[in-house]
């Protein structure tokens, strides 16, 4: 069985985030890793008698989701450091898209941190509907509530308390998104764009 690997992440040291809260982030990262893994595993395992360990394997299969998009937000969301911050450059075809929705990038990006602070645990995440040529920022609850079927992830915002609380309490949520977009490499996000155009 093919084993999911743990994604190794070029990250510099970043503005407003401190290495130990990366650190710890990447360890938490690493736990939905494994399991994923040994969901797999057990299902597999349990298959060997499916009338009997029915309950098991559904209830397996439900936790499944939550461990595998936890994985894969957290790709999405380290991926968006790699390389230090850049800012994203005049007339580029993702910023054309969010003036088109929004009016502007800057609406954008306030409407993006607006979504970020919504009450509860998520995500606030970017995507690019192909089809309808258009973005849609959303709030993610969990890892997997609320996600846009069959879109493709152009950022994503880790509203969980552990991406922040090394270095901020909960009621300076708002300091860490800021932290966050000191940090974004725009030419990781422009590139996704482009390729799902």
């Amino acid at each position: 069985m093919q084993r999911y690997e743990e994604k190794k992440f070029l990250i510099p040291e970043l503005k407003g985030l401190s290495h130990k809260q990366v650190e710890e982030h990447l360890k938490l990262y690493a736990g939905y890793v494994k399991h994923v893994n040994l969901i797999r595993e057990k299902i597999h395992e349990l298959e060997a008698d499916q009338e009997k360990n029915a309950y098991l394997i559904s209830e397996l299969r439900r936790r499944f989701s939550f461990e595998f998009n936890g994985m894969r937000m957290h790709e999405y969301y380290f991926e968006t450091f790699e390389g230090g911050a850049r800012e994203i450059p005049e007339n580029t075809p993702l910023k054309k898209s969010l003036a088109e929705k929004y009016g502007n990038f800057e609406a954008w990006i306030l409407h993006m941190r607006a979504v970020a602070l919504t009450r509860g645990i998520g995500w606030a995440v970017l995507y690019y509907d192909p089809v309808g040529k258009v973005p849609h920022t959303v709030w993610v609850g969990d890892h997997e509530l609320g996600t846009l079927a069959g879109l493709p992830i152009i950022l994503a915002l880790d509203m969980w308390e552990h991406a922040y609380m090394v270095d901020y309490t909960p009621s300076e949520k708002k300091e860490y998104v800021n932290a966050f977009f000191e940090n974004v490499n725009w030419g990781m996000t422009e590139k996704r764009f482009k390729n799902v155009q």
